[in-house]
């Protein structure tokens, strides 16, 4: 079941039409301002990665302003998504998204909060799916890699490649992972 996933991704792709975007980096803070959402950063807790509310016909997105910035990118798309996606749900209410850090070989990881991490939450996979689309667009990593020998273990050109869309070699893992 892909609990609206291509939904998700085909807003993704229409949003990055309707800006013109044809080379990584997707500018995603531009994009958000185009569609006059307010960005906030402010420093948060550790575990809240982000939000999103309208609230008197003002929508908003807040980042973690001490994440990391391919996070932060990560988190804006997401919340951008919610407001793309799920603008219903986000009327006068504040959608949080946290996430938890764990310690994988020595590295902190920042992950989704627990019903995120088991795929469960039908809102936070579209956010996902959305957020990967509009950051790590199918057609952008189509012309620049070549999929059937592209090494997910190669740990230089997967650093490469997610330093070249500015998001995390975990995010750009899993992304490319989806083609498989």
């Amino acid at each position: 079941m892909s609990y609206g996933q291509d939904t998700a991704r085909q807003a993704a792709r229409e949003i990055l039409t309707e800006f013109g975007v044809e080379a990584a980096p997707v500018p995603v803070e531009r994009i958000i301002k185009k569609k006059c959402i307010r960005l906030q950063f402010s420093p948060l807790d550790e575990a809240l990665s982000g939000m999103a509310v309208i609230k008197d016909d003002v929508a908003v997105i807040g980042v973690n302003a001490l994440h990391h910035p391919n996070r932060q990118r990560f988190t804006m798309a997401h919340e951008l998504g919610h407001h793309i996606l799920h603008r219903e749900h986000l009327i006068g209410t504040v959608h949080v998204d946290k996430g938890f850090a764990v310690f994988i070989g020595g590295q902190r990881a920042m992950l989704r909060d627990e019903k995120s991490a088991e795929g469960t939450d039908i809102m936070e996979i579209q956010a996902n799916a959305f957020a990967s689309e509009l950051l790590m667009p199918s057609f952008l990593i189509e012309k620049l890699i070549d999929l059937s020998s592209f090494g997910l273990e190669d740990v230089d050109q997967l650093n490469a490649l997610a330093k070249r869309f500015k998001v995390s070699p975990q995010a750009m893992q899993y992304r490319l992972m989806a083609f498989n």
